[in-house]
């Protein structure tokens, strides 16, 4: 999902959410497909009543540093998995510095980077 340089991510937390696609399931699994993830891991920087309101509305257990009170380190092992990631996209140029002034076709650059990342991960 593209914002503004200057949109808190707290603020479009609910539309992100609700942007997530349905998780599928093996065939021959009863039951609909789980629309939504049963807990969501996010740090200090989404910690306002508003976004666990959100969440628990969407039936979501947030797992949300708060801030003053938890160390950082408690989210380490999931952060290190994004971190890692937006690493891998830094490596090309065209996604660290953004010279598309159209979001479609830098969303299209970002779709590719992703492919190129998962290409190189699977061999």
């Amino acid at each position: 999902m593209l914002t503004a340089a200057n949109v808190h991510d707290s603020k479009v937390l609910e539309e992100a959410v609700d942007r997530v696609e349905p998780i599928k399931r093996p065939r021959g699994r009863p039951g609909r497909p789980r629309k939504r993830p049963n807990k969501l891991h996010a740090d200090k920087a989404y910690d306002f009543p508003r976004c666990r309101k959100a969440l628990r509305r969407r039936g979501i257990i947030p797992r949300i540093a708060r801030r003053g009170i938890d160390s950082s380190e408690r989210l380490g092992r999931h952060r290190w998995v994004v971190e890692r990631t937006l690493a891998w996209l830094a490596k090309y140029r065209r996604l660290t510095i953004r010279y598309e002034r159209r979001d479609d076709i830098h969303e299209a650059f970002l779709h590719l980077g992703c492919s190129l990342v998962c290409l190189n991960y699977l061999s």
